[in-house]
């Protein structure tokens, strides 16, 4: 036994392919229950493990073209249930200090498992103009917006130029020696629960039964102008099952993995300036949450078939975020956390608790998704969901983590749903390649937009954001953005918190421009940039984290 794990000989599926791992094949320990003599255990119910309530809010940035009438659309899905579904829901519309402007309260009945609200608002003439927030409550879920009313005066600060790819060279901020690409760290294809012909895609594929795989993956998302892509599927799906069926071929599994890996490798070989990449969803929803390890080699799982072998490579144990973290810090492979919810990761029945493992490994937070089940392909999909809430309870345990924004692609329209990205900044005339964007996804030099057109960064005293620096004096925030499409600012906040305080991430008082200046009270803080485009679409950089003496 070696760190809680049994070690015991690879099969030869595994050989020559899991080196790194010294040839084995994890498998934790488990005590066995016999069923009493004579007497036959009954088969097992079917286990629905992405069946959980969700919420999103649509609500368009500007007001329409006549009149001063608003309509907000609340969206609910709980995807698999049949029966009438009542929730609660709570919509309320803040002032830009935060202060409560309006409420609006209700009570839906989904029929079929998805639903939609309308709330028609007539704005008040009375109403100042400015940049506002909508903040939606349904059952656990948080969503924000924010909206324009009136016709707010934009800041100050014009948009500078931003070198877009394959027009002036790669795309930079100005000031900053670095380049940057952007895509999609988090799409299934027919490995899993994805590849559905958008012509009839309707949501989420029975598993392995998907129209495209992970080649057809690639090709599209560079097509559409996307420079990385990350396919990366259920593990537990690789028995094609959305639960688990023992009768299923485990070196069959095993080997779609691999398969996965090396269409992946091809794809960037024969590709330059493409980086194609697979990997893996790990975990459930109905049991704790979904994390993507970006790097691993291996099939992690717990299922196993009738006579006991298991399907995964290494075999962890199911909702055990403390067992996946210790491996992944072991085997140094990096994570993210997906679509992360207030109920979820939890550690000891804590949710969104902090291990020093889990800190180690995890290094991104989706801030903001299109809607995982849009069939859209002129990027216009007006459901999206915004995680900023959780990711910042994350931060403030004291996880270092920078944001990302992806797709969660399970149609076969890879990138194109919306034209949101995660960009990443690599050193200047960099190839991009995997270890390229790893790295840099380690350093944290990563940056969440909702527009494919725009970039931002966040430097304290000239220190890149991602960084951990110490600090005596004077403290200077400088927040760069850029927009190849010259978008306007119609509001900027800087973010701050305190790792390991459990408290709330606010915006800092006294920011009117793009630098801000202060000193700040001695001990661990983090800061980041949120900006909110003229058009309403927002960026999100990473933080720096300060210790200031």
């Amino acid at each position: 036994m070696k760190n809680g794990f049994h070690i015991l000989p690879a099969s030869r599926a595994c050989r020559n392919f899991l080196a790194c791992m010294h040839c084995t094949t994890l498998f934790l320990a488990v005590p066995a229950t016999a069923a009493p003599v004579g007497r036959q255990p009954p088969p097992p119910a079917p286990v629905l493990e992405h069946r959980e309530f969700d919420a999103m809010l649509e609500a368009a940035f500007q007001p329409p073209a006549a009149g001063k009438n608003r309509t907000f659309i609340v969206h609910f899905t709980l995807p698999g249930a049949h029966a009438a579904q009542a929730v609660n829901w709570t919509l309320a519309l803040h002032h830009p200090d935060g202060s409560l402007a309006r409420k609006w309260r209700g009570r839906h009945v989904l029929h079929g498992g998805s639903g939609s609200t309308m709330v028609d608002w007539r704005v008040p003439a009375t109403l100042p103009a400015g940049i506002y927030e909508l903040r939606l409550q349904a059952d656990h879920i948080r969503q924000r917006r924010p909206i324009a009313i009136g016709h707010p005066a934009p800041l100050q600060h014009a948009a500078a130029a931003l070198a877009a790819p394959g027009m002036s060279g790669p795309a930079q901020l100005v000031g900053l020696d670095f380049d940057i690409v952007y895509g999609n760290l988090h799409s299934q294809t027919n490995h899993s629960d994805g590849g559905g012909d958008p012509a009839h895609c309707r949501g989420a594929q029975a598993p392995r039964t998907g129209d495209f795989g992970p080649e057809d993956a690639y090709r599209f998302a560079q097509q559409h102008g996307l420079q990385f892509l990350l396919t990366s599927e259920h593990n537990h799906m690789y028995d094609a099952s959305e639960g688990s069926d023992p009768n299923a071929d485990p070196q069959a599994a095993r080997q779609l993995y691999r398969l996965g890996i090396a269409n992946a490798e091809q794809y960037t070989a024969r590709h330059p300036g493409f980086v194609a990449m697979y990997g893996l969803e790990w975990g459930v929803i109905s049991g704790g949450g979904h994390l993507n390890i970006l790097n691993s080699p291996a099939l992690l799982g717990w299922e196993r078939s009738t006579s006991g072998e298991p399907f995964a490579d290494v075999v962890t144990p199911k909702n055990d975020y403390a067992a996946l973290y210790k491996l992944m810090k072991e085997q140094g492979w990096l994570g993210q956390f997906n679509h992360p919810g207030a109920r979820q990761f939890p550690l000891n029945g804590e949710p969104l608790a902090f291990s020093e493992d889990g800190a180690a490994v995890m290094a991104l937070c989706e801030v903001m998704n299109s809607n995982a089940f849009s069939k859209r392909l002129d990027e216009g999909e007006p459901r999206h969901s915004f995680y900023e809430d959780a990711c910042a309870t994350l931060l403030e345990a004291g996880y270092r983590l920078a944001f990302s924004s992806d797709q969660d692609n399970h149609c076969a329209n890879w990138g194109a749903s919306y034209s949101n990205r995660t960009g990443i900044l690599l050193p200047a005339g960099t190839t991009p390649t995997v270890e390229a964007l790893l790295e840099a996804i380690r350093a944290r030099r990563v940056f969440a937009t909702m527009d494919k057109q725009a970039a931002i960064a966040l430097t304290a005293n000239g220190t890149l954001m991602g960084a951990q620096m110490d600090n005596s004096g004077p403290l200077t925030l400088q927040v760069h953005y850029a927009s190849s499409a010259g978008r306007g600012i119609a509001a900027l906040d800087i973010m701050e918190g305190v790792p390991g305080r459990h408290g709330e991430v606010k915006p800092m008082a006294g920011v009117r421009g793009m630098q801000h200046g202060f000193t700040p009270q001695p001990g661990a803080h983090f800061y980041y940039a949120r900006l909110t485009q003229d058009d309403g679409k927002q960026l999100w950089s990473a933080p720096i984290w300060v210790n200031q003496r």
